[in-house]
Formats: structure tokens, sequence, C-alpha cells
């Protein structure tokens, strides 16, 4: 048998990281037992379901290394892998249930169900629907048909026993069939719901094992029931623990950024993000060792799906459900840009879309680049580190205000600043050069440099800590420099 797995998107808004966890262990599973991967849109969803949406998904999913060997935008032999473009074959799969008596028309209305809901509701029951039209004789249902009333399918529950089932991750399964609604399958509009469509594609693209997140545990009786109706042997079912928030609420946008393009655009490598949903899967990896040495960003993404392949157990996913945990996933973005090279850095950035200040000259950016990513764990703190090579900031006497040190004291410090740096010319103004100045104009007025740092930190960059002050004194030149550390003195006027 040669395993089949697929990741099943709905193009109804951005990509979510959920989306990602699910498609990298339906990767690796399948890329582990030298299977095939498959990428199918399930688009049955018209008021919602977007292009755009779509083709966010498929980017994103590239973005993060990627790929698969069947799919919408490379087609395939079980093609298409649209759902919007598979209606012929779900009226034909419905046309077999409704003649087989494993389906039935319902022509209950919007406002009739409603009614429903609010009496089961009142009655403490679970909302079901109460099979009102599943007594319906032949010669009602095509009365009702010439009579134009709108219907949809409903598939036939049993009343009695329970659906057991064995699961990859959690062993044996029982929901006892009284618990299972009579879930539509067709809709009014002739389009087949998700439940219908899912099975019959898994079943048409030959797909073996159904990894899917655990929410869809309790529609596992529906879809199996399907399986034996239409004759078919079902796949393997293992449900995945789904991503949660550290209080162990399920993610959501409303506690923590869910969507893939959120860490794309603040700066998140595409390594680090897959590199921690890998974590995800088999937290005994070792994280130090996967941030991989002299490789290119391609290469070292190729190197993470490849060690996750390899150790890739469902049997090992813990049940619990794996916390999302920005903390650790910016410690892990900071770890992979330290371990590029500062040219790769500034290609990263490039591709990234940072506009470079005129300020700072293409010849200046390597520099910079080499004490600036060493100190931020996204791209995006990348220009507030850096903004003042650009532009002076703009200091007042209250920012000039030390905890230690009197007014007076920090204007001697900035004064006696100003006078060891102007000696120096410009082949000596390097970083060096600079901190020996200001350590010994601090040291003859009986001060450290550690007790008087912060001013000048603020005086050349606007806050108390920014890139190292001697290396952005250095970039910024003695010029620039001195007339910030002058404009600062004069601010204590």
């Amino acid at each position: 048998m040669t395993v089949r797995t697929r990741v099943a998107p709905s193009p109804t808004g951005d990509p979510h990281v959920g989306t990602a966890y699910v498609a990298l262990i339906n990767l690796c599973f399948a890329r582990k037992h030298g299977g095939q991967f498959i990428l199918r849109v399930e688009d049955t969803d018209r008021t919602r379901s977007t292009q755009q949406s779509e083709g966010a998904i498929l980017e994103s999913l590239r973005w993060l290394g990627m790929s698969w060997d069947e799919g919408p935008d490379i087609g395939g032999p079980h093609g298409p892998y649209r759902q919007s473009e598979r209606g012929e074959s779900y009226q034909e799969h419905v046309a077999q249930l409704l003649a087989q008596g494993n389906a039935f028309k319902c022509f209950c209305t919007a406002e009739r169900l409603e009614e429903m809901r609010v009496a089961q509701r009142a009655a403490h029951q679970p909302p079901h629907y109460d099979g009102h039209c599943l007594t319906l004789t032949a010669q009602e249902v095509t009365e009702k048909e010439i009579a134009g009333i709108p219907s949809v399918v409903r598939l036939k529950v049993p009343s009695e026993g329970a659906c057991v089932f064995d699961d990859v991750l959690r062993g044996r399964i029982e929901i006892e069939w009284k618990t299972v609604d009579m879930q539509v399958l067709l809709k009014s509009d002739g389009f087949p719901t998700y439940h219908l469509a899912n099975v019959v594609d898994d079943h048409m693209m030959e797909i073996t094992h159904v990894i899917r997140g655990e929410e869809w545990i309790s529609s596992a009786p529906k879809h199996l029931l399907l399986y034996r109706y239409f004759g078919w042997n079902p796949p393997q079912l293992c449900h995945l623990p789904l991503l949660r928030n550290p209080d162990k609420s399920k993610l959501s946008k409303r506690k923590n950024p869910t969507s893939i393009l959120y860490y794309r655009e603040q700066g998140y490598p595409a390594e680090a993000l897959l590199h921690f949903l890998g974590s995800l899967i088999d937290a005994r990896n070792d994280d130090q060792a996967l941030i991989g040495h002299g490789h290119s960003t391609r290469e070292r993404t190729r190197l993470l799906l490849e060690y996750f392949s390899a150790h890739c157990e469902l049997e090992r996913i813990s049940v619990g459900g794996p916390v999302f945990d920005i903390p650790k996933l910016r410690w892990l973005s900071g770890q992979w840009i330290r371990r590029q090279a500062p040219s790769e850095f500034l290609q990263s950035l490039d591709e990234w879309g940072y506009a470079w200040p005129r300020a700072i000259s293409p010849q200046q950016r390597e520099h910079v680049a080499r004490i600036a990513m060493e100190r931020i764990e996204v791209l995006s703190d990348f220009g507030p580190l850096v903004e003042f090579l650009a532009e002076a900031p703009d200091v007042s006497r209250h920012d000039m205000a030390l905890e230690k040190l009197s007014e007076a004291q920090v204007h001697a410090g900035l004064q006696g600043a100003i006078e060891a740096l102007v000696p120096l010319d410009g082949a000596s103004w390097n970083q060096a050069a600079i901190g020996e100045a200001l350590k010994k104009s601090a040291a003859s007025m009986g001060f450290t440099l550690k007790d008087v740092v912060r001013a000048f930190y603020i005086a050349v960059t606007g806050k108390p800590t920014s890139l190292p002050l001697f290396d952005g004194m250095e970039i910024l030149g003695k010029e620039e420099s001195l007339r910030r550390f002058e404009i600062a003195l004069e601010r204590l006027h």
C-alpha cells in the first residue's frame, strides 16, 4: 500500500498556523513512508471562499518550504483538486445514497428548523434534526418537488448502538448513534457539505490516512457511516490535538496572532516557524542542533523537513495539546537570524521589504547588519534599532535625567565626552578609539563609563539602549556624533 495523506484547507480567510501544523504532519508522515502528500481545496462554502484566500494558503505553505505531489496548482491523476469543480461526482454519489435508502430529502423551512432548535434548547436537549421528513413517502416527496419546494439531502443515521473505531493516536473511540445528527449532505443550492465532499474526495483520491484536528472526532461516525453505505474501506483516522494558548485554551486570534501571513510580515524567518511547528510534533528534537550552520536558506529548510520526516511518529504525539509559545518562537527566530552570514541577513531584509534610509550608505550596510543581527529576534525589530542612524533623536531635558547623577554631573559628563572626542581624527574614528576616549573622559571626572553611558546613549540614539554605542558612533561619523552630543548639552542649559 502506498501511503497517501492530504491537507484540505478552506479558503475562507487568512492561512492559519493550525493549517500549517496539520499540513506538516501529513507531509512528514507521507515522506517517512515513501508516500504522497496531496493538497486539496475545500471551497464548498460559496459565500466565504475566495481565490485570494486560496492563493494566500498555497503561498504560505510554500514559504514554509512545503511542497505537495498533487494539488490545484500542479494537477495530478486524481483531479480536479477544488471541490467546487467536482460537483458532478457529488451529485452521482448522493443519487446513489437516495436510491439505496441511506439518505432522504428534507423540505423543512428555515423557520421550522429554528422553532425546533428553540424547543430543544428549552428542553435542554442537544441540537439535532428531529426526523420530520424522514418518513415522507415517495409520492409526498414527488409532490413537494413538483410544487418547487426547496430541499436538502440528509444522511440516515442508526437510532441504536454505537459507532466504534480505532484512532491511531487515541486508540478505540466509541460514540453512540443517538448523539449523531442527521447531517445535511447536499445543500439546496446543489453544493455538498464538507461531510459528503470530504468522504467522496478522500476515497476517489485514494487517501490512506486522514490526519486532522481533534475537532473532527464527533464527525467521524458520519464519515464512517458514509464509507459503509458506499461499500468502501475507510482510511486510518488520526485526530491531532489542537494548538493551544499558554493557558491551554484553544488557539484563537483573540489571544494570539494565528495567521501565517502575520508571522511573515513581522519578519520571522520561514525556517524558524517551520522549526517551531516541528517541535510541537516531536519535543525531543534538539533546537540548537537543528539550526544548521553553513547552509543556504533553502538547504536548511530541506534539512529540517528531512529531520522531521525521519522522526514523525504519530503515536508519540501528545494528546495534551501543544502550546503555541510565542516567546519560544521569537527565541528560535533570533537563533535562526544569528546563524546567517551578514550578506544573507541583508538579502533577508531586502526580500522582506526593508527600505534602507539614505543616510546609511550601501558600504555601511554590512557593518550595520553585523552588529544589529545579534540584537534582534525578528526582522521587524531591525528598523527601530537602527533608526537613529538615519535621523537625530529629539531629546529633552527630562530624557537626560539620570537616577544616580545630578544634572550638573550629566552636563559635565557630556562636556568631557566632547572634549575627549574632538582630538580623534578621521583615521582613528573607530569603535575601539571612541570607547577608549569616553572611558578616559569619565575616569578623569571621577566616574566610571557605566555611570554616564546612559546619557551618551540618549544623546546619540535617543534611547537608553540600542546598537552598541561605539559602533553606532563609528557609523555616524565624528561630525554627526559630536553634533548630537552638543544638542544634548544645549538641552541641559
